[in-house]
C-alpha cells in the first residue's frame, strides 16, 4: 500500500490500522459526518412538513424544502469553515438549506434552536447505534447460550482469590455470562422510551417562537420521525444520554470480565480455552510459539474506555440553568466513541467466543493438581452420616496435612487411616474424592439460565 493511501486519521477509531479493531464499519457510518449532517437535514425537513401540517408555515414551503434540502448539495468546506467560527454546525448548515430552497428558505428551521436539531439528530444515531448493539448481543446469546449448552457438564477448578475453589463446570461459568447479557437486553429495551423522544423546545425550551402551536408542532416532529414525545424540555436534562452510554459501559465492563477470564484461563498455566485459530493471529514479533489473546484484550481495553466515557457522560449531567455552557460539547466526544467502541468489543466477542476452542482434558486435569485437596468438603459430608460430623472433620483434616506434607492423593490418605476403612470401602472413598462428583447445582443453573434466555429470545 502506497503512503497516499493512508487516511490523515489521528485516532484509533477512524485509524487506517486499528479501525476495525475497536470498532466496526456499520457503526463507524452511523456516527460518520455525512451521516450525521444527513440527521440535520433529516430533522430540518420533518420539522417544515410538520409545521405545514398544523398551519405554521405553507405546505407549498414544506414540499419545497423537502425536494431541495439535499446532502448532495452541501459545500462541506464551507461549512466546516464556517462551524469553526461560530462554534456550533447548524446555522452554517442553514444557511446553505434556505439558499438551496430558494423562496420557501424563509420557512427552513422555523421556531427552532441550534439544540434542537443537534440533539433530535443524535437520538436518531442513538436509535440505529442501540439496534446494532441490540442485534450483537442477540447474536452473542445465542453463542454463549450454545456454548453453556455444550459444557453443561464439563467439570473444571472454581476459582476465588484466583485459587482452587470447589469444582464448577464450564457450562456453569457461560450460563453466568450468558444471564448477564440476557440482563443487558432488558436494560436496553427499557432504555428506549426514555432515550428515543424528540427534543423541541425552542430558544430557552418554552416553544414561546410558536405561540399555541408548540405542542401540536412537536407531536408531529415526533410522528414525522417515528420518535416519541417528552413531558418536558430535556436540553439540560441529560440523563437520557447519560443512561444510554452508561448501559454501553455495563455492556463492555460485562465483556472485559469475560476478557479476564479468557485471558487468564488461555495463559500456558491454565491452557484451558484458546481463542479461534487464525494463521498469524496474536503472533509474537520475536517469540514464534507466542498466541497472544487478541480478542480479549481488545474488549478488555474497551471497557476502559467506555467506562471513562460513562463518567464523562455523569460529569456532563451537571448544567447550569436553561443552556449548558460546555458540558454538552463534552457528549460530542463521548457519545460516538462510546458506541464505536461498543460495536467492536461486540464484534470481537462473538468472534472469541464463536470459535472458542475448550480443552476439556486440561480442564480435568487441572482440577486434579490438588490431589483431591478441592473436594475435602465433600468427602468430610460424605463420612459424616457413618462418623458423626465432627470426627469426619478431623479426620479428612489430618488426611489433607498428610497430603500436604508426604504427597500423595487424599483417596490414598483416606485409605490409610483404619477409622475410615471401619465405615466406608475404597470405592466410596474414590467417589467421594473425584471432583466430578461434587457439582452442586451447577448443571441444573446452566439449565435455568438457558429456559430464562430462551424465553427472552436471541
Amino acid at each position: 500500500m502506497s503512503s497516499s493511501s493512508f487516511s490523515p486519521a489521528s485516532t484509533v477509531l477512524d485509524s487506517v490500522l486499528f479501525r476495525d479493531a475497536f470498532g466496526t464499519p456499520r457503526m463507524r457510518e452511523v456516527f460518520s459526518d455525512h451521516t450525521l449532517i444527513a440527521r440535520y437535514i433529516e430533522v430540518e425537513v420533518a420539522l417544515a412538513r410538520a409545521e405545514a401540517r398544523c398551519g405554521v408555515i405553507p405546505a407549498e414551503a414544506a414540499e419545497a424544502i423537502a425536494r431541495d434540502s439535499r446532502l448532495d448539495r452541501v459545500d462541506f468546506d464551507h461549512m466546516r469553515h464556517e462551524t469553526d467560527i461560530v462554534g456550533y454546525p447548524i446555522l452554517p448548515l442553514v444557511h446553505q438549506l434556505v439558499e438551496m430552497c430558494g423562496e420557501a428558505g424563509r420557512y427552513v428551521h422555523w421556531g427552532a434552536t441550534t439544540q434542537d436539531i443537534m440533539d433530535t439528530a443524535n437520538v436518531l444515531q442513538l436509535r440505529d447505534g442501540l439496534a446494532l448493539v441490540e442485534a450483537d448481543i442477540r447474536a452473542l446469546r445465542g453463542i454463549l447460550a450454545a456454548l453453556a449448552a455444550k459444557h453443561r457438564d464439563t467439570p473444571m477448578a472454581g476459582r476465588t482469590h484466583l485459587q482452587q475453589a470447589l469444582p464448577v463446570t464450564f457450562g456453569y461459568k457461560v450460563a453466568i455470562w450468558l444471564a448477564m447479557f440476557d440482563r443487558h437486553q432488558e436494560r436496553l429495551a427499557e432504555l428506549r422510551k426514555r432515550v428515543l423522544v424528540v427534543q423541541f423546545a425552542g430558544a430557552a425550551g418554552t416553544l414561546a417562537s410558536l405561540g399555541d402551536k408548540g405542542f401540536e408542532v412537536q407531536a408531529a416532529l415526533a410522528d414525522e420521525l417515528g420518535l416519541a414525545v417528552p413531558l418536558t424540555t430535556w436540553h439540560v436534562a441529560r440523563d437520557g444520554f447519560a443512561e444510554a452510554v452508561n448501559l454501553l459501559a455495563l455492556v463492555t465492563g460485562s465483556l472485559g470480565k469475560i476478557a479476564l477470564d479468557i485471558m487468564i484461563m488461555a495463559s500456558t498455566e491454565f491452557g484451558e480455552v484458546y481463542e479461534p485459530f487464525v494463521k498469524g493471529r496474536g503472533a509474537s514479533s520475536t517469540m514464534p510459539q507466542k498466541r497472544n489473546p487478541i480478542s480479549s484484550e481488545l474488549m478488555l481495553a474497551a471497557s476502559k474506555a467506555v467506562r471513562q466515557h460513562a463518567g464523562l457522560m455523569v460529569d456532563a449531567m451537571v448544567q447550569d440553568f436553561e443552556r449548558a455552557t460546555g458540558p454538552w460539547h463534552a457528549e460530542w466526544l463521548a457519545l460516538p466513541e462510546s458506541f464505536i467502541l461498543t460495536a467492536g468489543a461486540l464484534h470481537q466477542a462473538k468472534f472469541a467466543l464463536g470459535g472458542l476452542i475448550v480443552d476439556e482434558a486440561r480442564m480435568r486435569g487441572n482440577l486434579g493438581i490438588s490431589r483431591g485437596l478441592i473436594v475435602a468438603e465433600a468427602v468430610m459430608m460424605g463420612l459424616a452420616p457413618a462418623m458423626g460430623r465432627q470426627q469426619a472433620h478431623d479426620v479428612v483434616y489430618d488426611a489433607c496435612r498428610t497430603v500436604n506434607e508426604h504427597g500423595g492423593t487424599l483417596a490414598e490418605a483416606l485409605a490409610a487411616l483404619p477409622e475410615v476403612m471401619r465405615h466406608v470401602d475404597r470405592a466410596t472413598i474414590d467417589r467421594l474424592t473425584d471432583p466430578a462428583n461434587y457439582l452442586g447445582l451447577a448443571p441444573a443453573m446452566v439449565d435455568r439460565a438457558l429456559a430464562a434466555s430462551a424465553a427472552l429470545g436471541h
